[in-house]
C-alpha cells in the first residue's frame, strides 16, 4: 500500500519529490498525484496519529477506495469447517471464491485468504487448524528427565519414568509416573490417558521404541503385537514417527521440554513415600500447566480441548482393554502348554507345531496361524493344577477318561435291567475300583461280539445261579447260548434239505453199518 503519511511528512519537510520517491519506493508521478489531492482536500502535516494510510486513501482517492474493497468471509465459519476431516484452506477459497462470483463481490486472493485466516486463529483462538485437525493425533513419549520415590522403611530410591501424551491439535497433555519404561506401564499410560481425555484420537504417534515397535520401517514398520491389540481395541492406528525425526510429534516433544520445567524440575524438594503420592502431586501440576495462559493468544490448553477438540474425540469402548502378554511355544505330545508351572490342553492334532499364546489377567488363549485354537480361565494357586477340554484329547484317550462307574451304570440301564444289576454287581464286589472298571469294561465290549439282547438274557442267567456276577460266568453263558442255537439252526437246516430232496430212507434202511 502507497505510504501516504510519510510522503506528506517528508513534502512538509522541503525533501524533493525525487527523493520522497526514492524513499517511500513509489513513482514521481503518484507523489504528484498525492500532493495534489491533499492540497484539493486542504490535508496537510501533521496528521492525527489514529489517522493511517487506508484512512488517508479513503479521504484522497475515494474512489480508487471503492475498487480495492473485498468480500471478507466469515472466517468463524472456516475455523469449524476446518476442523473436519479431509477440509483444506485451499478447498473453502475456492468455494468462497464461487460464492462472490454469484454475488457479484470481489474475492480475496489466496494468499490474502490465507493471511486473514491466520491472524484471526492467533487473534480469537487457541488453535490453528492448518496442520492440525481436532482428535487426529495423539503423540506420546516418555520424559528425558526422571523422579524418584523412596523407601519409607529401607530409605532406598526407586527412579520414576514419566509417561506424557499429548493431543496435537489443542496442546492438552495427560502426564502419570511409572516404575518402568517396559510394555506393560507403556500400555497402561496409553489407556489412563484415553480415560483421562474421554475419547480417542484418529492415529497415535510414538517414538521407535521396543516396547511400541518391534521393527522401525518408513513405508512398513512392525508394531508389536500387543501394542497392535490395543490400537484395534480403541479403533486407532499406530503411525511410527520416523527415526531421528522428532519433528514428527513436535507436540509432545515440546510437552516433555515443558513438563521438565513445569513439573519435575517445580517438585524437585519434595519428597515421595509412594508412587501414588508422587502421581497425585504430578497431577496438580499438570492441571496448571493445562490451565496455563497461552502467551501469544487467548485461552490455555483446557479451554482449546473443551472447545475445539472434545467433540471430536472417537468414544471409549465398553470395556478397557484388558493388557495381554504373547508368547510362543511347541505343543508336547502331552497336548498341553505350561505357563507359570499351571498346564493347558490344546487339541493333540497341534503336537510338535509352533503355536502362540496370549496371557492376560484371567486368560489364556491358544493361537496357530492366527486362529484361536483353544482359551481357558488362568489358573492360580497350587502348582501343577490342569485344565483339560474332552475334545483336545484323542479317541482312545477320551475313552480311558470316560471309564467311571456312571458311565458304565448308564451304559447297563440302555441294555437291560439284568445287565444294570450286573454291572453293579461287579463295582461293589470288586477288589478295587480300578480292577471293577476293567470288568465292566470287558461286559461292554462283548455287545461288538453279541447283540444286545443276548447280553441281557446271559446277565439274567448268571444272576440265577449265583448273586456274584464275573464275567467269565457271562462269557459262558454267551458262547453256550450262542453254540446251542447254532446247532439247532444248522440241524433244521439239514432236515429241510433233505425234505427239498426226497431222501426219506435213512442209513439203517439199507443195513449199513459203521465200521
Amino acid at each position: 500500500m502507497i505510504k501516504y503519511r510519510e510522503i506528506l511528512r517528508l513534502d512538509a519537510q522541503e525533501v524533493s519529490k525525487r527523493g520522497i520517491a526514492a524513499s517511500c519506493k513509489c513513482s514521481r508521478s503518484t507523489i504528484n498525484d498525492v500532493l495534489e489531492q491533499a492540497e484539493k482536500k486542504g490535508i496537510s502535516w501533521p496528521l492525527p496519529e489514529e489517522l493511517g494510510d487506508r484512512e488517508l486513501q479513503k479521504l484522497l482517492f475515494p474512489e480508487k477506495h471503492v475498487k480495492d474493497e473485498r468480500y471478507l468471509p466469515d472466517m468463524d465459519y472456516v475455523h469449524k469447517e476446518m476442523a473436519k476431516t479431509g477440509v483444506t484452506l485451499s478447498l473453502l477459497w475456492h468455494e468462497y471464491v464461487i460464492v462472490c462470483r454469484n454475488g457479484n463481490q470481489i474475492p480475496y486472493s489466496y494468499r490474502q485468504f490465507c493471511r486473514e485466516y491466520t491472524k484471526f486463529v492467533t487473534t480469537t483462538k487457541a488453535t490453528m487448524r492448518i496442520k492440525r485437525k481436532p482428535a487426529e493425533t495423539l503423540e506420546v513419549d516418555w520424559a528425558g528427565t526422571s523422579m524418584s520415590v523412596r523407601d519409607q522403611t529401607t530409605g532406598e530410591v526407586h527412579e520414576v519414568s514419566l509417561f506424557a501424551a499429548t493431543l496435537s491439535c489443542s496442546g492438552y497433555s495427560y502426564v502419570e509416573g511409572f516404575y518402568s519404561m517396559n510394555s506393560l506401564h507403556w500400555i497402561t499410560g496409553h489407556i489412563h490417558a484415553f480415560e483421562f481425555f474421554g475419547g480417542v484420537t484418529q492415529t497415535i504417534v510414538p517414538d521407535n521404541l521396543k516396547t511400541g515397535v518391534e521393527k522401525p520401517s518408513y513405508s512398513d514398520p512392525v508394531i508389536n503385537r500387543t501394542y497392535q491389540e490395543l490400537a484395534e481395541h480403541y479403533h486407532t492406528v499406530v503411525i511410527p514417527a520416523r527415526v531421528r525425526k522428532p519433528k514428527d510429534k513436535p507436540s509432545v516433544e515440546g510437552t516433555v521440554g515443558t513438563i521438565t520445567t513445569w513439573i519435575i524440575a517445580s517438585l524437585r524438594y519434595q519428597v515421595f513415600f509412594s508412587l501414588q503420592e508422587l502421581n497425585e502431586a504430578v497431577r496438580l501440576k499438570l492441571e496448571e500447566f493445562n490451565e496455563k495462559e497461552f502467551q501469544k493468544k487467548k485461552g490455555s490448553r483446557l479451554t482449546a480441548f473443551l472447545e475445539e477438540e472434545k467433540f471430536a474425540l472417537l468414544p471409549l469402548p465398553a470395556s478397557r482393554y484388558e493388557m495381554a502378554q504373547w508368547k510362543k511355544a511347541t505343543l508336547q505330545p502331552d497336548y498341553h502348554i505350561e505357563e507359570d508351572k499351571m498346564y493347558y490342553s490344546v487339541p493333540y492334532e497341534y503336537i510338535k507345531h509352533v503355536v502362540e499364546i496370549r496371557l492376560t489377567r484371567t486368560m489364556v488363549e491358544v493361537f496357530f496361524n492366527n486362529f484361536r485354537i483353544a482359551s481357558h480361565k488362568r489358573l492360580f494357586g497350587k502348582d501343577g493344577q490342569s485344565s483339560t477340554e474332552f475334545d483336545h484329547l484323542p479317541a482312545k484317550h477320551q475313552q480311558f477318561l470316560t471309564f467311571t462307574p456312571a458311565h458304565f451304570i448308564e451304559w447297563g440301564e440302555s441294555v437291560g435291567p439284568s445287565t444294570e444289576k450286573a454291572v453293579r454287581t461287579i463295582l461293589a464286589n470288586g477288589t478295587n475300583e480300578k480292577q471293577a472298571l476293567k470288568l465292566c469294561l470287558g461286559l461292554s465290549k462283548l455287545v461288538a461280539q453279541y447283540s444286545e439282547r443276548e447280553l441281557e438274557v446271559a446277565c439274567e442267567k448268571a444272576l440265577a445261579f449265583s448273586p456274584r456276577v464275573s464275567l467269565n460266568t457271562v462269557k459262558t453263558i454267551l458262547k453256550t447260548e450262542r453254540d446251542i442255537k447254532t446247532t439247532t439252526q444248522s440241524q433244521k437246516k439239514t432236515v429241510s434239505l433233505s425234505k427239498e430232496q426226497g431222501f426219506v430212507r435213512g442209513a439203517d434202511y439199507y443195513g449199513r453199518k459203521d465200521q
